[in-house]
């Protein structure tokens, strides 16, 4: 995989790999982030179709048991290639993150995510970190970890969080359309953006902020 430096305030570089997507979106590998909003399932399709492409996978997608809605395959298949993915359905509310640290820890995984049913606590984040750390150190890959809450998020230490929802203008423009945001990062600031797929390729719009007060 090829390894993309991550500009520091524009001051240097980030020697860790990152995940690249549409351009602006940076997702240091060996860390965990976080995924909110509506689309959050459809990003981090996109995102497993992008690490996919450039590692061949494999992909750990961790969902409660309890839950009765399941992916819907033909839409994963226009992102990401199914065959790559491992579902994985725990029983208990507990034994989610524990299976997300354990797959982090392994290396043997290119990304594992947990479809939570929210966020959660500052020491579970810590030690998946630790444990995408270790993986990284003992295998090929640099496991990416993803957190998938509802709602506006809120998991504390996260390396970054990104809420995402539907964009219904984009379909009136020839292709499916988001508003993506960059709401906390910890090397670059919030930013908005519409993000769109057109020519089968996804690219990212920016939205201005409106002044504070």
């Amino acid at each position: 995989m090829p390894i993309n430096l991550l500009p520091r305030n524009g001051t240097g570089t980030d020697r860790r790999p990152a995940l690249r997507f549409a351009g602006e979106v940076a997702l240091t590998l060996a860390r965990v982030h976080e995924l909110c909003g509506a689309a959050r399932r459809s990003l981090a399709a996109m995102l497993a179709g992008q690490l996919l492409a450039e590692t061949g996978g494999p992909v750990v997608w961790i969902q409660p048991a309890w839950r009765v809605e399941r992916l819907n395959g033909e839409a994963l298949a226009a992102l990401a290639d199914p065959g790559r993915f491992l579902f994985v359905y725990p029983r208990r509310p507990e034994d989610m993150l524990w299976t997300l640290e354990e797959v982090l820890r392994s290396g043997a995984v290119a990304l594992a995510l947990a479809d939570l049913p929210g966020p959660p606590g500052l020491t579970p984040v810590r030690r998946l970190h630790l444990a995408a750390e270790a993986g990284a150190e003992r295998a090929r890959h640099h496991p990416l970890g993803l957190l998938l809450t509802p709602g506006a998020g809120g998991a504390p230490g996260v390396e970054s969080r990104w809420q995402i929802e539907p964009d219904h203008r984009g379909r009136t423009e020839g292709g499916p359309g988001w508003q993506l945001s960059r709401r906390r990062s910890r090397l670059a600031p919030p930013k908005d953006w519409r993000l769109v797929h057109r020519d089968g390729r996804f690219r990212l719009e920016e939205i201005a902020r409106a002044a504070a007060g």
